[in-house]
């Protein structure tokens, strides 16, 4: 039996239905993330769970006990919130250790409990502090150790690492990463950037419009996109789609049902006298990688030119020949109808 399981978990408010017919299953220990554009629901799917929102149609059950109207206090979970909560009167020591002292857990214990998280965190000096006396970073790990004290079966970041600059996200998916390792812990996980999702999930679920598109590893999910949405959200720069005249002088064998198809810009190789022509609009060199954007005759594609510095230069023409095993053929409705080989 799953650890945490959803299921037909709708949501509407009013006349809106922001989720639709939801099913999951969370094994103990998971790394899950819910990743998708704004308003695909994820946040409100989390809250859900959180018991922060009521479930308009479904079951969740947690060890096999159905929490779905159980109040959120009573649940055994804690949320990370995008903004970091603090109480900014308080201590480092008194924000962490809030809620076991209203729980009225022996003072000793809380201590122990306090100080355990604040040397996981890295946050022992900085206990007798106020949040405006910290970082963003510490703030947000003054926030996870609140959570982590509570000792919860599961824990939720709602966008934790939103309010951070781009150096110092990276660095907490690190802290992020290692903290789930050491704890072990059941933890779900909202975000919009696809990255945090591909580095930190043992899986990922990608939601548009309320519903579940995909669920799968982030490699899973590279490799073998369901759909056109999920080619295109999971990868950066995203998946390169052409139609299927493009193709033509490759003597290809094609699915009846194709209608276009999909190469990661990997997949698509310098060629002189290559059997696409496309022209080049700009060259990024990234150092170890260089990305090269073109113009095929309308078709706007990224090619990722790997080990080692490109030639090419911007306002020139270049021919392209794809990597057949790295084709994805897609159907008029954008569902996969074959993957590469």
């Amino acid at each position: 039996m799953a650890f945490l399981t959803l299921q037909g978990i709708d949501k509407s408010f009013a006349s809106l239905r922001t989720i639709k017919s939801v099913d999951l299953e969370i094994e103990r220990g998971e790394f899950v993330v819910f990743v998708g554009p704004s308003g695909c629901g994820k946040t409100t799917l989390l809250r859900l769970i959180a018991g922060l929102e009521d479930v308009s149609a479904g079951r969740i059950e947690l060890e096999g006990r159905d929490i779905t109207h159980v109040p959120s206090a009573k649940r055994d979970l804690a949320m990370v919130f995008q903004t970091y909560a603090l109480y900014p009167h308080m201590t480092v020591f008194d924000n962490m250790s809030f809620a076991l002292r209203l729980a009225k857990v022996p003072r000793e214990q809380i201590r122990e409990k306090v100080e355990r998280a604040a040397a996981i965190l890295s946050l022992t000096n900085y206990l007798q502090r106020t949040p405006r006396q910290l970082s963003g970073g510490q703030r947000q790990r003054v926030a996870i150790g609140r959570a982590i004290v509570r000792a919860p079966k599961v824990f939720l970041f709602d966008e934790p690492l939103s309010n951070l600059d781009a150096a110092l996200r990276g660095q907490m998916r690190v802290e992020i990463a290692r903290l789930h390792r050491e704890l072990g812990a059941t933890t779900i996980y909202v975000t919009h950037d696809q990255v945090e999702a591909m580095t930190l999930a043992d899986r990922v679920v990608v939601l548009r419009d309320g519903a579940i598109e995909q669920v799968g590893s982030p490699l899973q999910l590279y490799d073998h996109p369901a759909n056109r949405f999920v080619g295109q959200f999971i990868g950066t720069p995203p998946m390169n789609f052409l139609p299927l005249e493009r193709l033509s002088e490759l003597g290809l064998r094609i699915p009846a049902e194709a209608h276009s198809v999909g190469i990661r810009p990997e997949g698509i190789l310098l060629q002189e006298g290559g059997p696409i022509r496309a022209d080049v609009e700009l060259v990024e060199s990234l150092g170890a990688d260089t990305l090269i954007y073109l113009d095929c005759l309308g078709d706007k594609l990224v090619l990722r030119h790997q080990g080692g510095r490109s030639p090419v230069q911007a306002g020139t023409q270049v021919g392209l020949a794809p990597d057949v095993a790295a084709l994805h053929f897609f159907d008029v409705q954008g569902q996969v109808v074959q993957h590469a080989h």
